[in-house]
């Protein structure tokens, strides 16, 4: 919604009543609202890596190893197509009515997965829970910047992700317990009583809140992509070991495949607003970026999906020791990320982490491609700390760089870009490891079973049944998964590499203000999946750039009011009368002075000055600014806007979109910070 100075004739973006203005919560139930949030991100990340200890005994309960990676790629495609979807929907039709309904499609498909008779059950309930899990990620960020005050934004959505991180090191670890000490339905049994407890505190608690804009949604282009890549992941799946590579199925899905995200390119070229601008890939710092967050996605989740299935079957332990084990792979990630973040916001440089965490990555998978039966704990964790720490330092620069390159009217499309492009290089890393074990380990465990007579293969798919036969039997089938395991280790050092010779394409540009504060929060280096509002994410980089102001010594405002001619107290005073009059309709004195917690009569003799020198007319109480106080205050604002084109030169704000999308930002932010200092009226003195 727009309207026309009065004064200089230049359009002015309005806040509409029902634009996302955060809604006045008191401090208790501001934090419950946030416990809530946090609970839909805990069980939607958890959910991504819970499974990873249970496979090997789901494969022995439900047959159908050849499919095993499903169970973890199912659940991360699907996540990836809803968060796209649900950010838009969020805006159609209320965020919270999005996060309440993606938590009800999430408990309904843990349930189904939690009754799983087959395989092929268990994979539809993730798809499913998939679908939810998106929603409920990518609302719960949305709902942050609903509900929590713009000066209190940073350290809740930097707990949002500390939680994405957590979850990393929990996952693996509770998912061996329910295995062992109860059964792996409990992975999924858990989210049920949790998520219920969810949908009822959301009911209550979180308020409505809609986008007064109708958003448009490119339904093809997800579509497109979708399919596009459920078809090639199904070809690299089923590929040598259901079909014959050369068989018309897969040849048919790798074509199909080719065909639909040929398609996906063009409907995007042509979308009013795409789900990712074909523009984007002009700049070579977006699409440097976007391979190496494939190539990360690629080797992370793949190594966690099957660590755990080499420590069970190989090293004999149960599934709880193989979560804990696989630790030193995550500590080496969450160290590298913090302490690389902390580097690159003190420096600015960045450009050396990728090179050396990929570099790093392909040292550790080529170690962890050695181990065998004989490789004891210590080295073994040696390994896997390596790889943690070469996808700790590659990973944590990835978003901000992009955030500090494009032009920003693109910057939310970028950053969640990014970001898909990662649960993508996941989603293929679990399938392309599990089509490489597949096809090693069907030929080896052949061989094996069929020098040893008696020995069945159930006892072999079961790693209970496998470690209660006699020695002798149980070497030549423990080197099978031992060799199907680093034959596939094996093959992803050249994608590593890979990653090695692109990182070297990465430009250096230097890093402002608001991209450093960002860098050293664990939460951006995860690369959360976020809202691609792109008015949203300039919100953030304003407030963070206010932030870092005050950390040097005090906000901005005193020092940008004495480059007006005005005393600093009449340019405050008429600030105050254009923010209430364009945001709220009116201003009255006792309303300016009940939001600073002072009497009336305090500003009173102030007001009564800026009527006198002509800035201010009173009209029944109420304030308003004539064209000589209008004047001062758009030269106020020329100033103020200056000052912000310095502090995010970083991105670029002379063309017409970039500089629509800092209007509405000021305006939302303007808005927020008014709501937000509304007080109980003070009593006069």
């Amino acid at each position: 919604m727009t309207r026309i100075s009065e004064t200089d004739g230049r359009p002015i973006t309005e806040v509409p009543e029902s634009s996302a203005v955060s809604p006045t919560l008191s401090p208790a139930r501001m934090n419950v609202v946030f416990v809530t949030i946090m609970l839909g991100m805990l069980l939607a990340a958890l959910d991504q890596t819970i499974v990873s200890t249970a496979l090997p005994t789901i494969v022995t309960d439900l047959g159908g190893s050849g499919h095993m990676s499903w169970v973890v790629t199912a659940y991360m495609l699907t996540e990836a197509v809803a968060t796209v979807l649900a950010g838009k929907f969020g805006d159609l039709f209320g965020r919270k009515v999005v996060f309440q309904t993606g938590a009800i499609v999430f408990v309904a498909a843990s349930a189904v997965a939690g009754v799983a008779q087959n395989m092929t059950m268990l994979i539809a309930a993730r798809a499913v829970q998939g679908i939810g899990g998106g929603a409920l990620m990518v609302t719960a960020m949305a709902l942050i910047a609903d509900v929590i005050p713009l000066k209190q934004r940073g350290k809740y959505q930097g707990a949002m992700g500390a939680v994405f991180g957590v979850t990393t090191v929990l996952g693996p670890t509770l998912g061996g317990l329910f295995t062992d000490h109860a059964s792996w339905r409990w992975c999924f049994y858990v989210n049920i009583p949790i998520a219920i407890i969810m949908v009822v505190m959301a009911a209550r608690t979180i308020p409505a809140v809609r986008a007064a804009i109708k958003p448009v949604i490119d339904y093809l282009g997800i579509a497109l992509v979708a399919l596009g890549v459920c078809a090639l992941v199904l070809a690299l799946e089923w590929g040598g070991s259901e079909y014959a590579w050369t068989s018309p199925v897969i040849i048919g899905l790798f074509v199909a495949a080719v065909l639909l995200l040929i398609g996906f390119v063009v409907a995007e070229l042509r979308a009013a607003q795409p789900m990712l601008p074909m523009f984007l890939f002009r700049n070579s710092v977006f699409t440097v970026c976007s391979v190496l967050s494939f190539i990360v996605g690629f080797a992370m989740l793949g190594a966690m999906t099957y660590l755990p299935t080499y420590l069970q079957y190989v090293d004999g332990v149960s599934a709880t020791v193989s979560g804990l084990r696989t630790l030193p792979m995550v500590l080496g990630l969450l160290v590298m990320s913090v302490i690389s973040g902390n580097v690159v916001s003190r420096t600015g440089k960045y450009k050396y982490f990728p090179i050396a965490g990929t570099a790093v990555m392909a040292i550790g998978l080529a170690a962890m491609s050695t181990m065998d039966r004989s490789t004891g704990i210590w080295l073994e964790s040696l390994y896997m700390l390596i790889l943690g720490a070469g996808l700790g330092l590659a990973m944590q620069v990835l978003t901000i760089v992009v955030q500090n390159t494009v032009p920003y009217a693109q910057l939310g499309t970028a950053t969640s870009g990014v970001t898909f492009f990662r649960t993508i290089g996941s989603t293929f890393g679990t399938a392309i490891f599990g089509t490489l074990y597949s096809n090693k380990l069907t030929p080896a465990l052949t061989d094996a079973l069929s020098r040893l007579p008696g020995v069945s293969a159930e006892s072999a798919k079961s790693t209970t049944a496998l470690h209660k036969l006699p020695e002798a039997q149980q070497i030549p089938i423990i080197d099978a998964y031992s060799s199907a395991i680093d034959f596939v280790f094996r093959w992803v050092v050249p994608v590593a590499l890979a990653g090695f010779v692109v990182a070297w394409l990465l430009k250096q540009v230097p890093l402002r203000d608001s991209s450093r504060a960002g860098a050293a929060d664990l939460g951006e280096g995860f690369s959360v999946p976020d809202s691609a509002d792109n008015v949203a994410q300039l919100e953030r980089a304003i407030a963070g750039v206010m932030r870092k102001q005050r950390e040097r010594g005090g906000p901005p405002g005193p020092g940008l009011l004495t480059t007006s001619e005005l005393p600093v107290e009449l340019a405050w005073a008429l600030g105050e009368v254009h923010l209430r009059t364009r945001i709220r309709g009116s201003a009255t004195v006792t309303d300016i002075a009940h939001a600073h917690w002072m009497p009336p009569q305090v500003l009173e003799p102030l007001y009564r000055r800026a009527i006198d020198d002509g800035y201010v007319v009173a009209v029944d109480d109420r304030l308003q600014l004539t064209e000589l106080g209008n004047t001062e205050v758009i030269r106020f604002q020329q100033v103020w806007r200056q000052w912000l084109d310095e502090q995010l030169e970083d991105w670029t704000f002379t063309d017409s979109g970039g500089r629509s999308v800092l209007d509405q930002a000021l305006d939302n932010i303007a808005a927020k910070l008014l709501d937000q200092q509304d007080r109980p009226p003070v009593p006069a003195v």
